[in-house]
């Protein structure tokens, strides 16, 4: 299956800035089962954007501001193709175990074992290990292991829209028993690395249908976990939707938490208050073309961007004047 993604940035502020200075991690991976065809980054005010791979393999746009603005919007588009992962085997045997100790000692897994800035253990934590019945690994072999966690997480929080943000502790979400997607991830990714099993962050998007009770947001960019499993490699559980990762999941970065995988990151000069609007479109397409083209007859994409346009010609006015 081929998306069409556009992602839609803006940052609106009190009073003007200058020296914006940000970081973007909003291209799709090239890897396994999915590959990124296409990928375009508009900023205005308009700057020179430049590129590098961090050491999780993820792509980083970096870009900066000088003069005066009082509006920074960020357009990504990318077409991204698909494919569905070959289906999970009914058990891994009763040698797991012992074999995913053998891959953990020849490899270098060790930031996808310790505790990281948000998937850390805790007291709160602990006690939600013993209530989902999660502790050891006694029992059960590693994907059966997994499978409960995922399930049982996506019974215990409810998923409430902004309950929590994005520097939100865990702990917070455990107390409330409602959290989003990236309190769920981090939820699991502390306590699987409890059991010796290397477990990493996802971000990205995931393409909504009506065949599917999906509880994440719309228009919205979506993580989920990975976890290291012998045989198979890097399998991924998305514990919000109580889902083995497929074909509707599109991975952009993928780190320790969330604070590898940010969209966005920048700091600038001033002082105004920030209003922040993020937007995520993920459409089907039957063939590849040009992020362009798919979004041409999206009448909602066409006048909220119109809207925008007029926004950066009444900026562009005011720096002219200033």
């Amino acid at each position: 299956m081929f998306y069409a993604i556009r992602h839609f940035t803006r940052f609106r502020y009190s009073h003007p800035v200058w020296q914006s200075a940000m970081e973007l991690r909003m291209q799709p991976r090239s890897e396994n089962t999915q590959r990124c065809f296409t990928f375009q980054l508009s900023i205005s005010p308009q700057s020179r954007v430049f590129s590098y791979q961090d050491h999780f393999g993820n792509f980083v746009h970096h870009f900066d501001v000088p003069g005066q603005h009082r509006q920074l919007t960020i357009t990504a588009d990318a077409l991204v193709g698909v494919e569905v992962p070959t289906p999970l085997p009914e058990s891994l045997g009763p040698a797991a175990w012992q074999e995913l100790d053998a891959m953990i000692e020849r490899e270098d897994y060790w930031d996808m074992l310790m505790p990281s800035r948000f998937a850390r253990t805790s007291p709160e934590l602990e006690a939600l290990a013993q209530e989902v019945g999660v502790v050891e690994r006694a029992g059960r072999e590693p994907l059966e292991l997994l499978t409960t966690l995922n399930s049982r997480l996506y019974q215990y929080f409810s998923y409430v829209k902004s309950s929590t943000g994005v520097n939100s502790a865990v702990e917070d979400a455990i107390r409330s028993r409602q959290g989003v997607c990236q309190d769920f991830a981090h939820t699991m990714i502390a306590m699987v690395r409890n059991l010796r099993i290397p477990c990493r962050y996802v971000s990205g998007y995931l393409h909504r249908d009506p065949g599917h009770a999906d509880r994440s947001d719309e228009g919205a960019t979506h993580a989920w976990v990975e976890a290291l499993l012998p045989h198979i490699g890097w399998v991924g559980f998305d514990p919000t939707n109580n889902l083995i990762v497929g074909g509707r999941h599109i991975r952009t970065a993928i780190g320790r938490d969330y604070s590898d995988v940010s969209p966005t990151v920048g700091t600038m000069k001033g002082t105004a208050e920030t209003e922040l609007q993020v937007r995520v479109r993920v459409t089907p397409s039957d063939a590849v073309l040009p992020p362009d083209k798919e979004f041409a007859a999206d009448e909602e994409w066409s006048h909220f961007l119109e809207n925008n346009q007029q926004a950066e010609k009444v900026q562009a006015q005011q720096q002219q004047q200033q």
